[in-house]
């Protein structure tokens, strides 16, 4: 069986599962050929649904031939050991799955397409569980007791329950895995089981200018294809172009902020308004934004026009061959541009005359260090240095046309130096994953997340996980 059919009938079986239909979810992942690991897993799954603790058993053996290191396989094994009274094989199975666990408090299978977290807590639990069955009371307390050193806020409860029904001698509830849950699929695989058509279908593209009687592969006037917008959109796009004055881009401009657009020589644009401080507010292609007026040249466009040269494949050529004029300086915003080189290239907007502290914050969080990691300087050798000590007159006296460059390093940081953090709120986790803290607490920093830069992982009072960066700040390098 191919690898897409395997996907297929795999995601066939989930979708089934998924509307639970159980049965039909089972003949679908059997007839698979050369299930791996995680089928065989969703197999031993639908097997315990049923009360079918044989298959089940062969199901999770399977699952755990073709991955060792499954922890879950090792688990869902146990419990059905334990269902079927072979406490000595659960407990193996649950040391095994411990063991899997790698000293970790949990592992979280979501990257591997299963919604579900499996807790050393609850194996250590489970493994008491087993001992206590066999009789073995003083190993069902000792095992309990290395759980609470794994435990987490939501599991507490449960283990003080085990705990207090193990000094009395008596049994307590087993932690089951849902069986309901199932691996899926990797979805971008699936996706791509899908039917597409690399052709596509074809679209007009066409003059916007109904004047406009050129013909062929190189015309005059610039293009947009005639994609069905809302009229309202139609409308607005032509009033555009209409009340826009055409220009020619002289120079290449390369923007630094948000609000101004790249052009090249030769582009044409449409000028919509024009600042007094030499910007042009321009449409191309479009899209819309700032570029300065003086890299432009007005064109009356026409087909006598002398002022465009027409290339063979329908490129426009400038007519100049100067240097680039000096950008003007933006004064309707009260804002510097502060180019800064690192181990890549960006901009902030930094209000005029801010302090030091504004400066570094704002670098602190494009490259994602904290602000004590970081020094500044004026040059590319990192003599000037620019610290909280600097005389910040004397920096933005470097500004030319409201833009100034600066370079940025990362210090060296002993690996034995921490950064630590003050809790400005207490936070409740309301999921395991989370860190618990109380307004005060120090907390040290663990890392920082690339995608989201609003959460950190951190270590407080002996646990770890992750929290909101809103809810803490940097403490002060002496610890007060």
């Amino acid at each position: 069986m191919s690898f897409v059919d395997t996907l297929r009938q795999w995601d066939d079986g989930v979708t089934c599962a998924d509307k639970q239909d159980y049965s039909e979810a089972l003949r679908i992942l059997v007839a698979i050929r050369e299930p791996n690991s995680k089928i065989c897993f969703n197999i031993g799954c639908l097997h315990l649904l049923n009360q079918n603790l044989d298959d089940a058993e062969k199901a999770f053996d399977c699952s755990i031939r073709k991955d060792e290191h499954l922890a879950v396989a090792f688990f869902q094994r146990g419990i059905t050991f334990y269902k079927k009274m072979r406490y000595d094989e659960s407990i193996g199975d649950f040391q095994r799955a411990f063991k899997a666990l790698r000293g970790n408090n949990l592992i979280d299978y979501k990257a591997l397409g299963l919604r579900y977290i499996l807790y050393a807590c609850e194996v250590l639990h489970n493994m008491a569980l087993a001992e206590a069955q066999l009789g073995n009371w003083e190993k069902a307390e000792q095992n309990l007791r290395r759980a609470l050193d794994y435990k987490t806020e939501a599991k507490l409860g449960v283990l003080e329950k085990a705990q207090q029904a193990v000094l009395k001698e008596k049994l307590f509830k087993l932690v089951e895995f849902p069986s309901k849950m199932m691996f899926k699929p990797n979805k971008n695989y699936v996706a791509e089981l899908e039917k597409k058509d690399y052709l596509g279908k074809a679209k007009v593209v066409a003059s916007f200018n109904p004047q406009d009687v050129f013909s062929g592969f190189a015309p005059l006037q610039p293009q947009v294809m005639c994609i069905c917008f809302s009229s309202e959109r139609n409308e607005k796009r032509k009033n555009w172009y209409d009340s826009g004055v055409p220009h020619t881009v002289l120079f290449e401009f390369v923007p630094e902020t948000c609000d101004e657009l790249a052009v090249k020589p030769g582009n044409m644009v449409f000028v919509l308004q024009k600042g007094a401080d030499n910007w042009a507010y321009v449409i191309f292609n479009g899209r819309t934004g700032l570029v300065p007026y003086n890299y432009l040249e007005r064109q009356e466009i026409s087909l006598a026009s002398k002022h465009i040269k027409v290339r063979s494949i329908g490129g426009l050529v400038p007519t100049s061959s100067r240097e680039a004029p000096s950008i003007p300086e933006r004064i309707q915003d009260n804002l510097y541009i502060v180019k800064v080189h690192f181990t890549f290239t960006f901009a902030v907007s930094i209000p005029r005359g801010a302090s030091y502290d504004v400066l570094i914050r704002e670098i602190s969080k494009k490259v994602n260090l904290p602000t004590h990691n970081i020094s500044l300087s004026l040059d590319s050798s990192g003599q000037s240095v620019i610290d909280a000590n600097t005389d910040m007159e004397t920096v933005w006296s470097q500004v030319r046309s409201g833009r100034i460059t600066l370079w940025c390093n990362a210090k060296e940081q002993n690996e034995e130096e921490e950064t630590h953090l003050v809790a400005l709120h207490s936070y409740q986790s309301p999921n395991p994953e989370d860190l618990s803290f109380k307004e005060g607490d120090k907390i040290t920093l663990l890392a920082r997340s690339k995608i989201n830069q609003d959460w950190l992982e951190g270590r407080c009072n002996g646990n770890t996980g992750i929290f909101p960066a809103s809810f803490a700040r940097e403490a002060p390098v002496n610890g007060q």
